[in-house]
């Protein structure tokens, strides 16, 4: 017997039909004998529907900042009834279940509404359901702070909520039903010949999550790894879905032969900042970067050129390009203590990235990607490296030939579908 927990986000959820697949799918768990919890996100669409009404209400865009506790509030309702109709479903297929909010379990977090940490969750209550043959169907995406107000997590935390789940109550494993049926080695829209991998090591899928591939949230990815809950990636909309089906996020030691580029990933939300002639002394680069900080306006990829002027360098940035209207205006009102003499930006852009533990162990990896875009005459404006990553900015219009080409470059069309 398995202590398992079964994640299922708004599509799989997105009906009354459709939660008839997942109680299905839970109910072959409990027929094979595993105790199980189910994590599930509001209906696909509700919380969009949900947040414009708190936008109506409160009239945001006329009043002010918002009232984030009361946007929680709100919110965290699409969740409740999921778990509720999710619920429903299982008993009328003669599963005992019940629902379970953020916090009456408690899953405690920090104050942060909107964007909140998980704190700490309390199994006893879930444990003494689980051992009694209940099916726990549990809100994702919220929890309660300590002075009992209702928290979200923020986009995506869903999947959060149910590797906090599986840590708290040491699950055998973690599920993630989703519309996809696993992790390819890169966007098989855009690559014909993507194949989906069998397994990926935390690592590399927290490089791939963070790079632009959306199949698992980031901070949940994070989590696992930390607490070491296997995570398996699979498809809600096949039948019977055995446990070698999709693909395992585990430890890289529990892949026999790592691939040295296991993925390809791309993100199209990047805009390239470009401030010339900045003054070279000590403190600029903290000025520059804290005021974008102090704005909540992450920065990627950092490059200082040197420039003309033994007094004076180029630095280059990328920021998300939702950023970018934010981020002119900071460095602009900053523009006297920076000491730049122009400013230039770029939002026809798109970030590449090849990600694979096998880099660390493998030279020329590099070179390769260099060598196949150069190939293919795709220029490369800002370059970006970690130990199992290497990422390059690039025209956006290039986009899907860069894909395709790294694609083939690293032998990923000849890996075994």
């Amino acid at each position: 017997m398995a202590r398992l927990v079964m994640k299922f986000g708004g599509t799989s959820v997105g009906s009354i039909e459709r939660m008839e697949k997942v109680a299905h799918l839970v109910n072959c768990e409990v027929d094979a004998g595993h105790q199980v919890a189910v994590v599930v996100s509001a209906m696909a669409g509700e919380t969009d529907r949900l947040i414009a009404l708190v936008d109506e209400a409160s009239g945001k865009r006329r009043d002010g900042p918002l009232n984030r506790a009361e946007y929680d509030a709100v919110v965290a309702t699409g969740e409740q009834v999921s778990s509720g109709l999710v619920a429903l479903t299982l008993r009328r297929l003669g599963v005992e279940a019940r629902s379970w909010a953020g916090w009456q379990l408690p899953i405690a977090t920090d104050g942060a509404h909107g964007s909140a940490r998980i704190l700490d969750i309390d199994p006893a209550l879930l444990t003494a359901a689980l051992d009694a043959g209940s099916v726990a169907v549990i809100t994702g995406f919220q929890g309660i702070t300590s002075d009992r107000r209702v928290t979200t997590l923020g986009r995506g935390g869903s999947d959060t909520s149910a590797v906090a789940v599986a840590a708290a109550l040491k699950a055998d494993r973690c599920d993630i039903y989703t519309d996809v049926d696993g992790v390819y080695t890169t966007d098989p829209r855009i690559v014909q010949s993507a194949r989906k991998l069998d397994k990926i090591s935390y690592e590399e899928m927290l490089e791939m999550a963070s790079l632009g591939a959306k199949v698992l949230q980031t901070r949940s990815v994070e989590l696992a790894m930390v607490h070491k809950v296997p995570l398996r990636v699979v498809s809600s909309f096949v039948d019977n879905p055995d446990h070698t089906a999709g693909t395992l996020v585990c430890d890289e030691d529990e892949i026999m032969e790592n691939q040295i580029v296991s993925g390809i990933t791309y993100s199209r939300d990047e805009a390239r900042v470009n401030l010339l002639q900045v003054q070279d002394k000590p403190g600029v680069a903290a000025t520059i970067f804290g005021a974008l900080a102090d704005a909540n306006i992450n920065v990627d990829m950092i490059v200082q050129n040197v420039s003309r002027s033994a007094t004076q360098t180029n630095m280059t940035f990328t920021v998300k390009e939702s950023d970018l209207g934010q981020a002119i205006a900071v460095l602009e009102a900053k523009r006297d203590a920076i000491g730049y003499t122009d400013l230039t930006s770029d939002s026809k852009v798109a970030k590449v990235s090849v990600v694979g533990v096998g880099m660390r162990s493998h030279a020329g990896t590099a070179k390769t990607m260099f060598d196949a875009l150069a190939g293919k005459g795709i220029n490369i404006q800002v370059i970006s490296t970690s130990e199992i990553k290497i990422s390059v900015l690039i025209d956006e219009s290039y986009t899907e030939l860069a894909l395709r080409t790294l694609h083939a470059a690293y032998g990923l069309d000849a890996l075994p579908g």
